[in-house]
């Protein structure tokens, strides 16, 4: 139980508003919103149960807070690459092939499942349940550098970080992407909407500005490397300044260079493959996922305003791939 004492200028404030300001960052309004009409709030001893009620100035608020509720999905016992991690923050390398939250399709062995049952009671509750507050996802067959909280301020912070996308704070993120071919110029910027695609409504695609789905993406790029004497492969270095489903996958598309190993949005460049020595097809042909890796994550921290930085390397599989197409 907590107290609380308004002033007298809080006299005319909504509970909600005001009780969010004095909680501090903790809790979120929509938080004391749902507490106050699970009443968990009273003022002056009697319960309260209308968020918009207005203050008087002078009562005393004495907030309940009750204890998280166990999180559903359940923990897992799947093994984790911490890079980083607080009362506030976990900070993971997500291997290729773990899908980041359950959903159809995928109800268990997720990383949402493992971080579950890592974090156990230091997951203090988002929005009053015990879980991971995903702010960002990867691709399932994505690898690289994640961040997830662990608490509503971290939760709240973080989102706002992600949201502004590094225009105004310290967010930075950028991936590393083994592409057919060589972009022309080496630098650029990739501005083009993208929705569902008329042909698969399961693939994204880039689409006019009149679709209704239409969401503005920008990706900026810069070729790293490029790989054999005809070009036949390079590594692309994404920084986004959207975040959207697939972007610098269909980017890279419709830049005329998909990412190596990407069956959904790269699927007519497999052919090129053939033109490749021994050993070097065999490998690239075994490549079994889109060849992406987020390989820089920079945040400022929620509670200590401190930037962190967290730059992974790729993992084994797309070492292996970026080193034989270096031999050409």
């Amino acid at each position: 139980m907590k107290a609380y004492q308004a002033d007298s200028d809080a006299a005319g404030r909504r509970l909600d508003q005001w009780l969010a300001e004095a909680a501090g960052p903790d809790l979120s309004r929509s938080r004391i919103q749902s507490l106050i009409r699970a009443g968990h709030v009273s003022v002056e001893g009697a319960i309260v149960t209308e968020p918009k009620a207005k203050l008087g100035g002078g009562e005393t608020v004495r907030l309940d807070l009750p204890p998280a509720a166990p999180a559903d999905p359940q923990g897992e016992d799947i093994a984790l690459d911490i890079l980083f991690e607080d009362d506030e923050v976990i900070v993971v390398d997500k291997p290729p092939g773990l899908v980041v939250h359950p959903g159809a399709g995928n109800p268990s062995g997720t990383l949402v499942n493992a971080l579950i049952a890592h974090c156990g009671a230091s997951l203090s509750g988002i929005g009053g349940v015990a879980r991971p507050g995903i702010v960002h996802r990867l691709d399932k067959d994505t690898s690289g550098v994640m961040v997830v909280a662990k608490t509503d301020r971290a939760h709240r912070s973080l989102s706002e970080q992600f949201a502004d996308h590094g225009r105004t704070g310290a967010l930075e993120r950028a991936y590393q992407a083994i592409v057919w071919g060589a972009p022309q110029p080496r630098s650029g910027v990739i501005d083009a909407f993208l929705g569902r695609s008329s042909r698969d409504r399961l693939k994204q695609a880039v689409v006019r500005e009149t679709q209704p789905d239409a969401r503005h993406a920008v990706t900026h790029y810069e070729v790293l490397e490029t790989y054999g004497a005809e070009r036949q492969a390079s590594m692309v270095e994404c920084r986004l300044e959207t975040g959207r489903t697939h972007q610098i996958r269909v980017h890279m598309a419709h830049l005329g260079h998909p990412l190596i190993g990407d069956r959904d949005y790269g699927g007519a460049f497999r052919t090129k493959a053939n033109r490749l020595p021994d050993p070097v097809r065999r490998i690239v042909d075994a490549f079994p996922r889109q060849a992406l890796h987020a390989c820089l994550l920079a945040f400022e921290h929620p509670a200590t305003a401190e930037v962190m930085r967290f730059e992974p390397p790729p993992p084994p599989d797309m070492t292996e791939l970026r080193d034989a197409l270096a031999r050409l």
